[in-house]
C-alpha cells in the first residue's frame, strides 16, 4: 500500500512538471515567431518593388532587342543593295565593250540607261540606309570594292561618250539627289574615287585592243594618251596615300595596260 502510494505521488508531480511551460523554449519560440501584422506589411511593400523592377528591365532589354533586331535588317539590305550595285554596275560595264564604230550611239544608249537604273535603284536604296548616323555604323557592311565598281562604271561610259573623264563632283552631285535634306548625304570619298580611276584603266586597256583589232588605230591612241595621263597624274598622289590600300599594286597593273596598247599600237 505504502509503494502504492508513493508512486501516484511521484506520477502525480512528474505529471505536473511536465505540464508546466519552460521558459527557455518559449523565449526561443517567440523569437521565431512573426506578428501577422509585421508580416502582412513586409509582403505588401517587398511585392510591388520587386515586380516593377523586373518590369524595368524587360522593357529596357526589350528595347535593346529592337534596336538590335532592326540594325541587323538593315545591315541585311545594306549587303544586298551592294551585291546589286556591283553586279550591274559590272553589267554596265560589258555593254560598253560591246562598242564598234558602227553602233556607238546606241551602245552608249544602252549602256547610259541601264547606268542610270543602277543609280535610281540601287544606289538610291544604299544611300537611304546609309545617309546620316548610320553610315558609320554600317561602313562595313558594305566593301569600298562596291563604290570603286560603280565609279569605274560611270567614268567608263563619260569616257565613250566625250572623251573626257568624269570628275567626283559630278558624281557626288548625282547622289546629292538621292538624299534626304534634313540628313547628312552620302557622299564618295577621294581614295574610292582614285582606286575606281585606277580600274578604268584596265577596261580602257581593253576597250583600246579591241579597236585596234577593228583597225580603229586612231582610236586607240586616243585612249592611250587618256591611260598615261591618269597614270602621270596618280603617280604624284601614291606617295601621300596610307599603306594600307592597294594602290601600289594597281599602280603597278595601271603601267603594265600603259604598255600593252602601246605595244599594240
Amino acid at each position: 500500500m505504502l509503494l502504492t502510494r508513493l508512486a501516484s505521488s511521484t506520477v502525480h508531480r512528474l505529471f505536473i512538471m511536465a505540464s508546466k511551460p519552460k521558459p527557455g523554449l518559449l523565449h526561443q519560440g517567440a523569437a521565431l515567431q512573426i506578428p501577422p501584422e509585421k508580416a502582412r506589411t513586409m509582403s505588401s511593400t517587398s511585392g510591388p518593388s520587386s515586380s516593377s523592377s523586373s518590369s524595368s528591365f524587360k522593357e529596357a532589354f526589350g528595347n535593346y532587342a529592337d534596336y538590335l533586331n532592326n540594325l541587323n535588317e538593315k545591315r541585311e539590305r545594306v549587303v544586298k543593295a551592294s551585291r546589286d550595285i556591283t553586279m550591274n554596275s559590272k553589267k554596265v560595264i560589258f555593254q560598253v565593250h560591246r562598242i564598234s564604230k558602227y553602233n556607238r550611239d546606241e551602245v552608249l544608249e544602252k549602256a547610259e540607261k541601264d547606268l542610270a537604273a543602277v543609280t535610281k535603284q540601287y544606289m538610291l536604296k544604299l544611300v537611304k540606309e546609309l545617309q546620316g548616323t548610320d553610315f558609320w555604323k554600317l561602313r562595313r557592311a558594305y566593301s569600298p570594292g562596291v563604290v570603286q565598281e560603280y565609279v569605274e562604271a560611270a567614268t567608263f561610259c563619260k569616257f565613250c561618250r566625250t572623251g573626257t573623264l568624269l570628275h567626283l563632283d559630278e558624281i557626288n552631285a548625282t547622289l546629292l539627289l538621292l538624299s534626304e535634306p534634313s540628313v547628312e548625304p552620302l557622299q564618295i570619298n577621294v581614295l574610292d574615287y582614285i582606286l575606281g580611276l585606277a580600274d578604268l584603266t584596265g577596261e580602257l586597256m581593253r576597250l583600246a585592243i579591241g579597236r585596234i583589232s577593228d583597225g580603229e588605230l586612231e582610236y586607240a591612241k586616243k585612249i592611250c594618251q587618256f591611260v598615261r595621263d591618269i597614270y602621270r597624274e596618280l603617280t604624284l598622289i601614291v606617295p601621300y596615300i596610307d599603306d594600307g590600300t592597294d594602290m601600289k599594286i594597281k599602280m603597278d597593273t595601271m603601267l603594265q595596260s600603259v604598255v600593252k596598247i602601246e605595244n599594240g599600237i
